[in-house]
């Protein structure tokens, strides 16, 4: 391989290193699965020491599956979990406490003070965030409250505070770079997208020292080099973008109004709004996009926080399957109309909701329910909470959305895709590429190295490997959403 770019995708329930050519393909895969922990109700942590070695040994491994050495390689990108929350000694590296991971609840009753205090409106319209646990803010703001000595550790400068991405480039560059990009920042609740620098506003609001701040740099940038003993040589770190974003890069969402839909762990629907911020009148965020030689393009994001997550239940908690693959047999067994719904409510719902109070449940169970019916509800929830954002995004005004690029694990899929397509009454392409989270990762490093000249060089690798176009009536679909709605309510009561 000619010098390759690495791509690091860190992620909520594994780590992965993807070696790609210069065309954007990827080459060589290397991916570990971690450990979830749930300490309470609502609580979820993972060990950072679990999220750097995992990544280190993704890294390793491809490099050598590959048969090249570290100085072949062209440069870094990485793309991670965003609003994942870790602290840690400035001069040591070690951290004070597991990281808070972005499903993370417990910081709901702050959250209600805060916008029982009336501080919402101030914080959307510096963020384009909600007040929710969901964001780093409140989940730092609490590490400082409740680890022994932090914030007078904070307050004198001894610390440091990060989201995964900032995370991993402070201990790839040996702890030398403590930096992150404009996507992630703006995912902190912390940061100010019209002027694109911290606000001195919030971090008075929540009492955060600026000291723990990483630097926010562009998303394609130079972030530093990698310490020779991490991986046997020095490589630049080249491109950074929180995974939603990356993905929106990898498929190509250049032009306002184009839309991804990412099913991993959760599901991110983010469409490009341009060089202006839309503000939602329906509980969808307003982000940044992506931020190349200092100009910000702008998106708007609904975020669901359980999709594959509920076939990991599936699978893991309930062990009515063994692997996620049986998934798409089942579902054709029991057919689509089952009239069991899964609300996948584990840790609350996300948009168009916000509800942090809300918990999952199975409705219209009978006594000839079986397992398919239940995996085929868990298959269709991914559909109804994608149909909840698409038509919140319809009603701020966005673009009609003729077609859906759509990407993440779960695609692979047939039977979810199509069903996706029925739901949405719309066409859903799916790419050659559905790593697009990675990919995203490596056309930033590749930008910033020169690999790729432009956004539009990025977009002709786009390639679509088939599309799917709905296949079933308006009355029947809206029959179906109805039952989820009904649903909704429910568990929200």
């Amino acid at each position: 391989m000619a010098n390759p770019i690495l791509a690091i995708d860190q992620g909520t329930t594994s780590s992965r290193a993807i070696l790609f050519s210069a065309e954007g393909k990827p080459q060589f895969t290397a991916q570990q699965e971690f450990a979830q922990h749930f300490p309470q109700d609502g609580w979820v942590e993972h060990d950072g020491e679990d999220i750097w070695n995992s990544t280190l040994a993704v890294c390793r491994e491809v490099l050598e599956k590959a048969g090249i050495s570290a100085e072949q390689v062209a440069g870094i990108g990485i793309t991670n979990q965003r609003e994942t929350t870790l602290l840690w000694n400035a001069k040591t590296g070690e951290l004070l406490h597991r990281a808070i991971v972005w499903q993370d609840r417990r910081t709901a009753n702050f959250c209600a003070e805060l916008k029982a205090a009336g501080h919402e409106d101030k914080v959307t319209e510096l963020t384009g965030l909600l007040i929710d646990p969901y964001f780093s803010a409140t989940k730092l703001r609490w590490l400082l409250e409740n680890v022994e000595g932090a914030r007078e550790r904070a307050e004198r400068g001894e610390l440091r505070f990060g989201t995964v991405d900032s995370f991993l480039l402070w201990r790839l560059t040996g702890g030398k770079v403590h930096r992150t990009d404009a996507t992630n920042a703006s995912r902190t609740m912390l940061f100010n997208i019209h002027q694109q620098c911290w606000d001195e506003e919030l971090l008075a609001l929540l009492d955060i020292p600026a000291s723990l701040l990483p630097e926010v740099m562009d998303s394609a940038a130079d972030f530093g080099t990698t310490d020779p003993a991490v991986l046997g040589a020095s490589i630049p770190v080249c491109g950074i973008a929180g995974d939603q974003q990356a993905a929106l890069i990898g498929q190509a969402c250049f032009a306002p109004g184009m839309v991804k839909s990412t099913y991993g762990t959760g599901c991110f629907m983010v469409m490009n709004t341009g060089k202006q911020p839309v503000r939602s009148q329906n509980r969808l965020l307003t982000t940044v996009g992506y931020r190349l030689n200092g100009e910000t393009t702008y998106a708007l994001e609904g975020s669901i926080f359980v999709a594959g997550a509920a076939i990991q239940w599936l699978r893991d908690g309930l062990k009515l399957i063994q692997n996620a693959g049986e998934t798409e047999a089942l579902a054709r067994e029991a057919g689509g109309n089952t009239g069991v719904y899964l609300v996948p409510a584990f840790t609350g719902l996300g948009a168009p909701y916000w509800d942090p109070a809300a918990r999952g449940a199975i409705f219209g169970l009978t006594r000839d329910t079986g397992i398919a019916q239940i995996v085929t509800a868990g298959l269709q929830s991914v559909c109804f909470q994608t149909r909840d954002l698409l038509d919140a995004m319809t009603a701020d005004g966005a673009h009609s959305t003729a077609a859906l690029r759509i990407d993440g694990g779960m695609v692979i899929n047939n039977w979810v895709v199509q069903e996706l397509a029925n739901i949405l009454g719309v066409t859903v392409d799916r790419p050659e590429v559905t790593e697009t989270t990675a990919l995203g990762a490596a056309y930033l490093a590749g930008l910033q190295l020169g690999i790729f000249d432009s956004l539009e060089h990025i977009a002709k690798h786009w390639a679509c490997e088939r599309t799917f176009s709905p296949q079933m009536s308006e009355e029947q679909r809206d029959e179906l959403y109805d039952g989820w709605l009904d649903a909704i309510r429910r568990v929200r009561d």
